[in-house]
Protein backbone atom coordinates (compact mmCIF):
# COMPACT_ATOMS: atom_id res chain seq x y z
CA UNK A 1 0.00 0.00 0.00
CA UNK A 2 1.05 3.87 -1.09
CA UNK A 3 1.62 5.63 2.00
CA UNK A 4 0.49 9.15 0.73
CA UNK A 5 -2.52 10.32 -1.72
CA UNK A 6 -2.02 11.46 -4.94
CA UNK A 7 -4.58 12.37 -7.96
CA UNK A 8 -4.48 10.36 -11.20
CA UNK A 9 -5.05 11.53 -14.74
CA UNK A 10 -5.79 9.60 -17.98
CA UNK A 11 -5.33 12.34 -20.69
CA UNK A 12 -6.30 11.33 -24.15
CA UNK A 13 -3.79 13.26 -26.57
CA UNK A 14 0.01 14.18 -25.98
CA UNK A 15 -1.37 17.42 -26.11
CA UNK A 16 -3.51 17.69 -23.12
CA UNK A 17 -0.79 15.14 -21.46
CA UNK A 18 2.17 17.69 -21.86
CA UNK A 19 -0.14 20.72 -20.50
CA UNK A 20 -1.75 18.61 -17.70
CA UNK A 21 2.63 17.84 -16.86
CA UNK A 22 2.87 21.72 -16.89
CA UNK A 23 -0.15 22.91 -14.86
CA UNK A 24 0.10 20.42 -11.85
CA UNK A 25 3.42 20.71 -12.50
CA UNK A 26 3.00 24.92 -11.30
CA UNK A 27 1.06 23.59 -8.67
CA UNK A 28 3.68 21.38 -6.87
CA UNK A 29 2.26 18.36 -7.45
CA UNK A 30 5.76 16.77 -9.26
CA UNK A 31 3.46 15.30 -11.24
CA UNK A 32 5.18 11.89 -12.95
CA UNK A 33 4.01 9.72 -16.00
CA UNK A 34 3.30 6.79 -16.28
CA UNK A 35 2.02 3.64 -17.87
CA UNK A 36 1.84 0.11 -16.52
CA UNK A 37 2.69 1.71 -13.05
CA UNK A 38 4.68 -1.01 -11.49
CA UNK A 39 7.65 0.97 -10.50
CA UNK A 40 5.55 3.70 -9.55
CA UNK A 41 3.72 1.46 -6.97
CA UNK A 42 6.90 -0.92 -5.97
CA UNK A 43 9.04 2.11 -5.35
CA UNK A 44 6.24 4.30 -3.60
CA UNK A 45 5.46 1.33 -0.95
CA UNK A 46 9.00 1.82 -0.12
CA UNK A 47 8.93 5.89 -0.21
CA UNK A 48 11.60 5.70 -2.74
CA UNK A 49 9.41 8.01 -5.23
CA UNK A 50 6.89 10.14 -4.53
CA UNK A 51 4.30 12.14 -6.30
CA UNK A 52 0.87 14.46 -6.46
CA UNK A 53 -0.26 13.16 -9.14
CA UNK A 54 0.45 10.56 -12.29
CA UNK A 55 -0.64 10.93 -15.59
CA UNK A 56 -1.30 7.72 -17.62
CA UNK A 57 -0.46 7.66 -20.50
CA UNK A 58 -2.52 4.58 -22.18
CA UNK A 59 -5.21 6.94 -23.15
CA UNK A 60 -3.08 8.31 -26.00
CA UNK A 61 -3.63 6.68 -29.31
CA UNK A 62 0.46 7.73 -30.36
CA UNK A 63 1.54 5.93 -26.78
CA UNK A 64 -0.29 2.57 -27.73
CA UNK A 65 0.41 2.64 -31.23
CA UNK A 66 2.54 -1.16 -32.96
CA UNK A 67 3.23 -0.60 -36.27
CA UNK A 68 5.49 -1.62 -39.44
CA UNK A 69 5.18 0.97 -41.81
CA UNK A 70 7.78 0.52 -44.79
CA UNK A 71 10.90 1.53 -43.20
CA UNK A 72 10.52 1.46 -39.85
CA UNK A 73 8.88 -0.59 -36.86
CA UNK A 74 6.82 1.99 -34.71
CA UNK A 75 6.17 0.78 -30.73
CA UNK A 76 4.49 2.96 -28.67
CA UNK A 77 5.63 3.46 -25.21
CA UNK A 78 2.47 1.96 -23.52
CA UNK A 79 3.14 -1.10 -25.14
CA UNK A 80 3.32 -3.84 -22.63
CA UNK A 81 6.36 -6.52 -22.80
CA UNK A 82 3.87 -9.14 -23.39
CA UNK A 83 2.47 -7.88 -26.38
CA UNK A 84 5.47 -7.50 -28.31
CA UNK A 85 6.72 -10.77 -27.01
CA UNK A 86 3.27 -12.45 -28.70
CA UNK A 87 3.30 -10.16 -31.27
CA UNK A 88 7.57 -10.67 -32.28
CA UNK A 89 7.99 -8.05 -35.29
CA UNK A 90 11.43 -8.08 -33.71
CA UNK A 91 13.06 -11.38 -32.41
CA UNK A 92 15.54 -9.70 -30.37
CA UNK A 93 13.14 -7.33 -28.38
CA UNK A 94 10.96 -10.27 -27.85
CA UNK A 95 13.12 -12.19 -26.26
CA UNK A 96 15.36 -9.85 -24.50
CA UNK A 97 12.24 -8.36 -22.87
CA UNK A 98 10.44 -12.48 -22.35
CA UNK A 99 12.99 -12.92 -19.66
CA UNK A 100 12.06 -9.35 -17.22
CA UNK A 101 10.19 -10.18 -14.72
CA UNK A 102 7.24 -12.71 -14.63
CA UNK A 103 4.41 -13.43 -16.95
CA UNK A 104 2.38 -11.33 -15.05
CA UNK A 105 4.59 -8.56 -14.20
CA UNK A 106 4.89 -8.75 -18.06
CA UNK A 107 1.29 -7.79 -18.28
CA UNK A 108 1.89 -4.04 -16.88
CA UNK A 109 5.06 -3.58 -17.84
CA UNK A 110 5.57 -1.05 -20.90
CA UNK A 111 8.30 -0.22 -23.26
CA UNK A 112 8.50 2.77 -22.22
CA UNK A 113 7.88 2.28 -18.61
CA UNK A 114 10.98 -0.21 -18.39
CA UNK A 115 13.40 2.49 -20.26
CA UNK A 116 12.68 5.18 -18.05
CA UNK A 117 12.27 3.46 -15.00
CA UNK A 118 14.55 4.20 -12.30
CA UNK A 119 15.66 0.45 -11.40
CA UNK A 120 18.69 -0.39 -13.04
CA UNK A 121 18.16 -3.01 -15.55
CA UNK A 122 16.36 -1.52 -17.86
CA UNK A 123 17.19 -4.33 -20.12
CA UNK A 124 14.32 -3.15 -23.01
CA UNK A 125 16.77 -0.33 -23.73
CA UNK A 126 19.14 -3.05 -25.10
CA UNK A 127 18.14 -3.83 -28.24
CA UNK A 128 16.99 -0.37 -29.64
CA UNK A 129 21.01 1.01 -28.74
CA UNK A 130 22.15 -1.86 -30.67
CA UNK A 131 19.56 -0.75 -33.40
CA UNK A 132 20.30 2.89 -33.07
CA UNK A 133 16.56 3.46 -32.66
CA UNK A 134 15.04 6.74 -32.53
CA UNK A 135 13.15 7.79 -29.46
CA UNK A 136 9.91 9.86 -30.71
CA UNK A 137 9.45 12.54 -27.98
CA UNK A 138 6.78 15.28 -26.87
CA UNK A 139 6.86 18.42 -24.71
CA UNK A 140 5.48 21.79 -24.87
CA UNK A 141 7.11 22.66 -28.29
CA UNK A 142 5.88 19.96 -29.85
CA UNK A 143 7.47 16.20 -30.90
CA UNK A 144 10.82 15.55 -32.05
CA UNK A 145 12.59 12.46 -33.26
CA UNK A 146 16.46 11.92 -31.62
CA UNK A 147 19.02 9.09 -32.12
CA UNK A 148 18.69 6.98 -29.04
CA UNK A 149 22.47 7.08 -29.30
CA UNK A 150 22.37 10.98 -28.60
CA UNK A 151 19.48 10.99 -25.94
CA UNK A 152 20.70 7.55 -23.89
CA UNK A 153 23.45 8.26 -21.63
CA UNK A 154 22.81 6.06 -18.47
CA UNK A 155 19.35 7.13 -18.71
CA UNK A 156 17.18 8.51 -21.09
CA UNK A 157 17.77 12.52 -20.85
CA UNK A 158 14.33 13.89 -21.21
CA UNK A 159 13.93 17.47 -20.40
CA UNK A 160 11.22 18.51 -17.75
CA UNK A 161 8.20 17.57 -18.93
CA UNK A 162 9.02 15.83 -21.71
CA UNK A 163 7.28 12.15 -22.43
CA UNK A 164 8.51 9.04 -24.53
CA UNK A 165 5.50 8.87 -26.89
CA UNK A 166 7.59 6.01 -28.73
CA UNK A 167 10.54 4.23 -30.57
CA UNK A 168 11.21 3.82 -34.18
CA UNK A 169 13.32 0.89 -35.46
CA UNK A 170 15.04 0.45 -39.14
CA UNK A 171 13.05 -2.57 -40.38
CA UNK A 172 16.56 -3.69 -42.13
CA UNK A 173 18.25 -4.81 -38.40
CA UNK A 174 14.83 -6.80 -37.13
CA UNK A 175 16.00 -9.83 -38.88
CA UNK A 176 19.69 -9.68 -38.28
CA UNK A 177 21.29 -12.23 -36.36
CA UNK A 178 20.99 -12.21 -32.65
CA UNK A 179 22.16 -13.53 -29.14
CA UNK A 180 20.29 -12.50 -25.49
CA UNK A 181 21.23 -13.95 -22.59
CA UNK A 182 20.59 -13.74 -18.97
CA UNK A 183 22.50 -14.90 -16.41
CA UNK A 184 21.12 -15.53 -12.81
CA UNK A 185 22.47 -16.51 -9.65
CA UNK A 186 20.29 -18.26 -8.77
CA UNK A 187 19.32 -20.18 -12.06
CA UNK A 188 15.70 -19.45 -13.63
CA UNK A 189 14.68 -17.55 -10.49
CA UNK A 190 15.70 -14.35 -8.82
CA UNK A 191 17.20 -10.95 -10.01
CA UNK A 192 19.63 -10.73 -13.19
CA UNK A 193 22.54 -10.58 -12.87
CA UNK A 194 24.11 -10.20 -16.11
CA UNK A 195 22.11 -9.59 -18.98
CA UNK A 196 23.61 -9.39 -22.45
CA UNK A 197 22.39 -8.50 -25.99
CA UNK A 198 24.27 -8.77 -29.17
CA UNK A 199 23.11 -7.87 -33.24
CA UNK A 200 25.35 -9.04 -36.14
CA UNK A 201 25.22 -6.05 -38.71
CA UNK A 202 27.45 -6.36 -41.82
CA UNK A 203 29.69 -9.05 -39.87
CA UNK A 204 30.31 -7.37 -36.81
CA UNK A 205 28.56 -7.55 -33.70
CA UNK A 206 27.55 -5.14 -31.54
CA UNK A 207 26.92 -5.96 -27.78
CA UNK A 208 24.62 -4.45 -25.29
CA UNK A 209 24.56 -5.12 -21.31
CA UNK A 210 22.73 -4.90 -18.39
CA UNK A 211 23.48 -5.19 -14.87
CA UNK A 212 27.20 -4.98 -14.61
CA UNK A 213 26.97 -1.66 -13.73
CA UNK A 214 24.56 0.52 -12.30
CA UNK A 215 23.11 1.54 -16.03
CA UNK A 216 22.79 -0.27 -19.48
CA UNK A 217 24.68 0.62 -21.91
CA UNK A 218 26.23 -0.09 -25.34
CA UNK A 219 30.20 0.51 -25.72
CA UNK A 220 31.74 0.51 -29.06
CA UNK A 221 35.14 0.66 -27.53
CA UNK A 222 34.06 -2.56 -26.45
CA UNK A 223 32.89 -3.65 -29.65
CA UNK A 224 35.74 -2.53 -31.32
CA UNK A 225 38.09 -4.96 -29.37
CA UNK A 226 35.41 -7.63 -29.58
CA UNK A 227 35.31 -7.88 -33.56
CA UNK A 228 39.26 -7.33 -33.97
CA UNK A 229 39.80 -11.03 -35.82
CA UNK A 230 43.53 -10.57 -35.74
CA UNK A 231 43.13 -11.77 -32.00
CA UNK A 232 41.75 -15.47 -30.53
CA UNK A 233 38.09 -14.81 -28.96
CA UNK A 234 39.73 -14.70 -25.29
CA UNK A 235 42.06 -12.37 -26.00
CA UNK A 236 39.21 -10.28 -27.29
CA UNK A 237 37.38 -10.13 -24.21
CA UNK A 238 39.74 -9.71 -22.22
CA UNK A 239 41.14 -6.86 -23.88
CA UNK A 240 37.38 -5.54 -24.53
CA UNK A 241 36.59 -5.68 -20.58
CA UNK A 242 39.35 -3.31 -20.36
CA UNK A 243 38.27 -0.46 -22.11
CA UNK A 244 35.23 -0.18 -18.99
CA UNK A 245 35.28 2.86 -17.59
CA UNK A 246 33.01 2.32 -15.03
CA UNK A 247 33.26 0.05 -11.95
CA UNK A 248 31.24 -2.81 -12.08
CA UNK A 249 28.36 -3.35 -9.44
CA UNK A 250 29.40 -5.24 -5.96
CA UNK A 251 26.08 -5.77 -3.80
CA UNK A 252 24.15 -8.36 -2.50
CA UNK A 253 23.41 -9.96 -6.03
CA UNK A 254 27.11 -10.17 -6.85
CA UNK A 255 30.50 -9.37 -6.10
CA UNK A 256 32.57 -7.38 -8.95
CA UNK A 257 34.86 -9.91 -9.66
CA UNK A 258 32.05 -12.60 -9.93
CA UNK A 259 30.29 -9.96 -12.42
CA UNK A 260 33.04 -9.88 -14.76
CA UNK A 261 33.53 -13.18 -14.39
CA UNK A 262 29.66 -13.92 -15.54
CA UNK A 263 30.28 -11.56 -18.49
CA UNK A 264 32.99 -13.06 -19.63
CA UNK A 265 31.67 -16.43 -20.12
CA UNK A 266 28.78 -14.46 -21.60
CA UNK A 267 30.11 -13.28 -24.38
CA UNK A 268 32.09 -16.36 -25.26
CA UNK A 269 28.56 -17.98 -25.43
CA UNK A 270 27.22 -14.62 -28.06
CA UNK A 271 30.50 -14.79 -30.01
CA UNK A 272 30.57 -18.51 -30.33
CA UNK A 273 26.63 -18.73 -31.82
CA UNK A 274 27.06 -15.54 -33.28
CA UNK A 275 30.63 -16.06 -35.51
CA UNK A 276 30.12 -19.64 -35.52
CA UNK A 277 26.84 -19.40 -37.59
CA UNK A 278 29.28 -17.40 -39.78
CA UNK A 279 31.61 -20.70 -40.53
CA UNK A 280 28.94 -22.62 -40.92
CA UNK A 281 27.78 -20.65 -44.35
CA UNK A 282 30.92 -21.20 -45.21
Amino acid sequence: MISYDFEYYLPISIKEAVQLYEDLQKKGKDPIYFSGGTEIITLGRLNAVKTGAVIDIKGIPECRTFQTHKEHLLIGAATTLTDIEERNPFPLLSKTVSEIADRTARNKITAGGNICGQIFYREAVLPFLLCDSEMVIAGLNGIKTVPINEIFNEKLLLERGELLVGIKTDISYLELPYVSIKRRRQWNTGYPLITVAALKVNGNIRIAISGLTSYPFRSKQMEEQLNNKGSSLHQRIDEAIQTLTVPPLDDSEGSFQYRLFVLKNTLHDVFRQLEGEEQDNV
